[in-house]
């Protein structure tokens, strides 16, 4: 049994600490471990094999340094050059563990990187109950047992009981999917029983859904199997044809396979599950005090009751709060009333419009060598505090609108500068004009740190020509 762990997705209900470029799956939200790598942990002590991460081709860099960190092996990191949902995203999945099984389809189990799950024991006695039902041939789908009548999910409504295989009970013929439901209807679904929260998390042989996928969706089949024939493995990356993958149809593994097959198998996972899908999520699984507040970071309330308060880089205070979140990172501040974080995304489509760079990234980017953060800003200048990985280096590349000077704070630089090449430690510097070749590394065993002093007419990220690099961001000629 292989995992497959799909990590696209913006997150955009949890800005601000969710952003396009770094979004909720990297975030450590709950506990000190972010949230892919927490999903990488529940794997642990199942009867696995390899596991693949599925993810954005600009957040390739993350989930590589993600999972170094924490000490995962990944078979493959595939990456989707643009968004077309899990049907297709799962379909390459299925034919990458297609490539490398020794003899029969492997069975995959397609997991979430941005899911919570509290009871990993419980998480593991479901997944041993479908690996049976998978083992003979069905689709099983896990379904969360109802904690209230949310209507923020859809629902999977069972039917008969399906002879347990190997010893297992506990699995049951779908009978329906049912779309996000009102306040009455999701009310009767409880009243009733034999509904469950669609989870998004499934388990089944490679070959099953490829062969099903093909009998009711050809057109996607046909697409990710082309958009496969003609990868390219680059290091960790597992890179498919962008212009075959761009024309497969955007379709979620729901409504291209799930309600149409009839090996679809549901089996209930009660583990204390949520999708974090918005602010009100993470008070509702927290750790509540005794006026009923979730609070994270430097938080002083007076007076505040049911709210979810989170500090990320200074003391956030409130006063005679009820019912609302608030959030604060480096560069934004949300405050919302706990029953319309929903509507966050309104937020994020307005930023959107307005072309503002708190929509896509934080002030902290990262990348493969490290991390900047953005400390000031002006008319005609740009200060950076920039952190380089031991053994790294940043691509050798010039500027045809900034000039640069590079102050090391600690550690050692290894700097080329036009035909000179230096080294520089604590307290120097070296200037860099417009149009000058320059590449920096860390030749050390510790972190580089430095500040970075940009002038000139323009200061854009997109204005770097890059001449070498070792992470393969240089364009093909």
């Amino acid at each position: 049994m292989n995992t497959i762990i799909m990590a696209g997705g913006s997150g955009s209900r949890l800005w601000p600490s969710s952003r396009s470029l770094f979004p909720k799956q990297f975030l450590s939200v709950v506990g000190n471990d972010t949230m892919l790598q927490a999903t990488l942990a529940r794997v642990d002590g199942l009867n696995s094999g390899s596991t693949s991460v599925i993810c954005n081709e600009e957040h390739r860099f993350v989930v590589a340094q993600q999972a170094q960190d924490f000490g995962a092996e990944l078979s493959s990191i595939i990456l989707e050059p643009v968004g077309r949902n899990t049907a297709p995203a799962i379909a390459l999945a299925a034919f990458d563990a297609l490539e490398s099984a020794e003899d029969k389809a492997p069975l995959l189990l397609i997991m979430a990187a941005d899911h919570v799950i509290n009871d990993v024991a419980a998480f593991h006695s479901a997944v041993e109950v479908a690996q049976a039902q998978a083992e003979a041939g069905s689709l099983v789908t896990f379904g969360i047992v109802p904690e209230s009548a949310h209507t923020g999910y859809g629902y999977i409504q069972r039917g008969a009981e399906v002879a347990g295989k190997g010893g297992q009970d506990g699995a049951y013929v779908v009978s329906r999917y049912v779309e996000k439901p009102d306040a009455a209807t999701a009310q009767s679904y409880m009243e009733a029983g034999g509904y469950y929260w669609n989870s998004g998390m499934f388990l089944f042989a490679a070959d099953v859904y490829l062969n099903e996928l093909k009998a009711f969706r050809p057109d996607i089949y046909t697409a990710c199997e082309k958009a496969f024939a003609n990868r390219q493995r680059d290091k960790d990356f597992l890179r498919i044809d962008a212009d075959a993958f761009m024309a497969c149809p955007d379709e979620s593994i729901d409504y291209a396979v799930m309600e149409k097959t009839d090996k679809a198998v549901v089996v209930p996972l009660s583990a204390g599950w949520s999708d974090v899908g918005a602010w009100s999520s993470l008070w509702e699984i927290g750790d509540q005090d005794a006026s009923g507040n979730v609070s994270s970071g430097d938080v002083l309330s007076h007076n505040t009751v049911n709210s979810y308060i989170r500090a990320e880089h200074r003391l956030v205070a409130t006063v005679g709060l009820d019912n609302v979140v608030v959030v604060e990172t480096n560069d934004a501040v949300l405050v919302a009333a706990k029953d319309q974080v929903q509507d966050v995304k309104k937020i994020v489509e307005a930023l959107k419009a307005q072309n503002r760079s708190e929509v896509s990234q934080h002030r902290h980017v990262y990348r493969p060598w490290g991390v900047y953060d953005s400390i000031d800003n002006g008319e005609r200048y740009q200060v950076k505090r920039i952190t380089v990985k031991p053994g790294a280096k940043l691509s050798v590349q010039m500027h045809h609108h900034r000039a640069e000077h590079w102050i090391v704070v600690s550690g050692t630089a290894k700097v080329t500068n036009g035909d000179k090449e230096i080294m520089l430690t604590e307290n120097q510097s070296t200037y860099i004009p417009v149009g000058v070749v320059h590449a920096l590394e860390n030749p050390g065993v510790i972190p580089l740190e430095l500040i970075e002093v940009q002038s000139g007419s323009y200061l854009g990220e997109d204005d770097i020509v890059r001449f070498e690099d070792r992470y393969g961001r240089v364009p093909k000629a």
